[in-house]
């Protein structure tokens, strides 16, 4: 009998077929509350879940015949990995799939910042001409620091190099090839840099990583670019930094709560944002949908 895969969240038809070509049964079933899941586990030896899906203790028990869990994307938040481990499951990401359109988008938000995009937009949607109100600035010869300087960093890096900025970075972990950034220490990054992008998950250590007494040590013309996860920036603390002047800017793709509701950030004209969508390209999802395939592929087939 075939061994049954589980699609909690859309992915790529390429990774469905690779499934399907394998040999596995699939079966997709989205939106589904956790109760709804636990109940639905129990035949199935593979889960493909997105971020939206929690795979928690009482999925994991219910989940007798489990032996895989591949996640199209980072972060590994939604999955009690260590439990899953304990149970004997395999848990795989695809830390890279969407490493690209997560660099791009952070160059969005600093053109976007700097030269007045959303402004421009809603002035002439009002039928006003403020060319000249529109001050702006080059990124070529700034300082982009980099908190965090894994695939993404990296990569983020290889781009502000081209732009002919000066890149410097940190990181709890030592680099062996920092490319074309230099690595200095966090307070040097918060204190020197022209813009700052953090790329750190949320984790205890790096909780309002970035909060008052940060933002009072930055430059007060900093523009601030956060797609890393809800949670590192303190929230509270950034609107009245942005309030008070203490930093010229702010862009964020992620929030603490998400969808962010009546988050007063949104009322600021020197803050844009937009809804998680760093990861959301389509060739960042092909990839991230057929890696995990793969990797779920390769377990089952492993274990016989």
């Amino acid at each position: 009998m075939a061994k049954k895969v589980l699609v909690c969240n859309p992915i790529a038809e390429e990774g469905i077929e690779m499934l399907e070509e394998a040999g596995f049964e699939v079966d997709q079933k989205f939106g589904m509350s956790k109760e709804e899941l636990t109940k639905m586990v129990p035949p199935y030896h593979a889960m493909i879940v997105r971020g939206s899906t929690k795979v928690r203790e009482p999925t994991l028990d219910a989940a007798k015949n489990l032996e895989a869990i591949g996640r199209p994307g980072i972060g590994l938040d939604n999955i009690d990995v260590e439990y899953a481990k304990e149970k004997g499951v395999a848990v795989y990401n695809t830390p890279t799939a969407t490493t690209i359109s997560v660099a791009e988008l952070v160059f969005t938000h600093m053109f976007a910042a700097y030269r007045n995009v959303v402004a421009g937009t809603n002035s002439l949607r009002e039928g006003k001409w403020i060319k000249k109100e529109l001050k702006s600035n080059e990124i070529y010869g700034k300082t982009l620091g980099i908190i965090g300087y894994g695939n993404i960093g990296h990569e983020v890096a290889k781009r502000a190099d081209c732009f002919g900025m000066k890149v410097i970075a940190f990181d709890v972990v030592d680099v062996e090839d920092p490319g074309p950034a230099n690595m200095v220490d966090l307070d040097t990054i918060i204190t020197e840099s022209d813009f700052i992008t953090l790329h750190v998950p949320h984790i205890d250590s790096t909780h309002h990583l970035l909060s008052t007494e940060e933002f009072k040590k930055m430059k007060g013309s900093a523009v601030l670019v956060d797609c890393s996860r809800g949670g590192v920036v303190d929230e509270d603390a950034l609107y009245e930094a942005l309030t008070d002047g203490e930093i010229r800017f702010a862009s964020k793709d992620v929030f603490a709560e998400e969808p962010p509701g009546d988050n007063p950030l949104f009322t600021l004209d020197n803050f844009h944002a937009t809804p998680h969508i760093g990861g959301q390209t389509l060739e960042g999802q092909a990839r991230a949908g057929t890696q995990a395939a793969e990797k779920v592929i390769a377990e089952l087939q492993k274990r016989g």
